[in-house]
């Protein structure tokens, strides 16, 4: 930060200050009064010696101090830190007299600040609060620097850079890592999910299915009782039974690329009316509690 910024002209007995600029008038090297940007009389001078001017710029400056410290898991980080202050008009007089250079002072107490809180933090947590940081940094400059007659007006963590590169590659191969881990896991999830859903699909179709069946059936028995009078439920199951059989062998000889040989004829269609009955019967009769 420079302390004084195009100097202001004086001639002879006058000094004239620009619009951005406070300062003060000396007489043989001594404060004599504060000065106001324009044109201003300061005394009567002999030879260039007796009065003369300081100045400083009332615009807001900015400082950047960058800090190499350790973090609390051993970890080099650099730490860029951003100081807005103004001099304070109503103190002109310690702006420029207490100081010989504000900038190094700032240095020192921003130095001080982020070398004593950046050694308590873990890696993750210096990027992850930077604001406190910064808070610290700006309260122990606003008490310091008020006395030299500057206001802080904010203190900013700007940029933490990490000096080992491999510690830089590590902490990204790891965020990559969780952030696979999570694909990952939502992947499995959606998969799940759509396996669950297309099992209740299957199940609910194999029980409308199965529903159908039944209701073909039933249809079946009761246009055959009106149509031919069965009445014998041995004669309907059996026909039901050669129904069903049959329909199977028109249901395998019309998928493509299947051959099935069927060692049967139609003199053995009895037979395998029989066969087929007794299977049935012989499993019924096998499961608990059937007659």
């Amino acid at each position: 930060m420079v302390l004084q910024q195009r100097p202001g002209k004086q001639c002879c007995c006058f000094v004239c200050l620009y619009q951005d600029q406070l300062g003060v008038a000396e007489f043989c090297g001594k404060y004599h009064s504060e000065l106001k940007p324009g044109c201003q009389y300061v005394g009567f001078d002999i030879c260039g010696i007796c009065v003369g001017s300081r100045v400083v710029s009332s615009r807001v400056c900015q400082n950047i101090t960058d800090c190499t410290t350790k973090t609390k898991d051993n970890v080099f980080v650099k730490v860029s830190v951003a100081v807005q202050q103004q001099p304070r008009m109503e103190r002109i007089q310690d702006c420029l007299y207490k100081l010989r250079n504000p900038g190094q002072q700032v240095d020192s107490y921003v130095t001080d600040v982020v070398r004593s809180e950046v050694p308590k933090m873990t890696l993750d947590e210096v990027f992850s609060e930077k604001d406190n940081i910064a808070k610290g940094v700006n309260e122990s400059l606003t008490s310091h620097m008020d006395e030299y007659g500057w206001e802080i007006l904010s203190s900013l963590v700007t940029h933490v850079d990490i000096k080992d590169l491999g510690v830089k590659q590590s902490m990204n191969q790891m965020e990559a890592s969780k952030r696979n881990k999570v694909a990952a896991e939502v992947k499995a999830t959606t998969a799940k999910n759509v396996m669950v859903k297309r099992a209740e699909g299957d199940a609910e179709a194999k029980a409308l299915q199965g529903e159908g069946i039944s209701r073909q059936r039933s249809a079946i028995v009761q246009g055959l009782k009106d149509s031919v009078g069965l009445v014998d439920p041995d004669e309907v199951s059996e026909l039901l039974l050669m129904t069903q059989y049959f329909d199977t062998l028109e249901t395998i000889s019309s998928r493509k690329g299947n051959t099935i040989f069927i060692p049967h004829s139609v003199s053995g269609v009895a037979d395998v009316s029989r066969q087929i009955q007794s299977g049935v019967l012989r499993g019924v009769r096998g499961i608990p509690g059937a007659n």
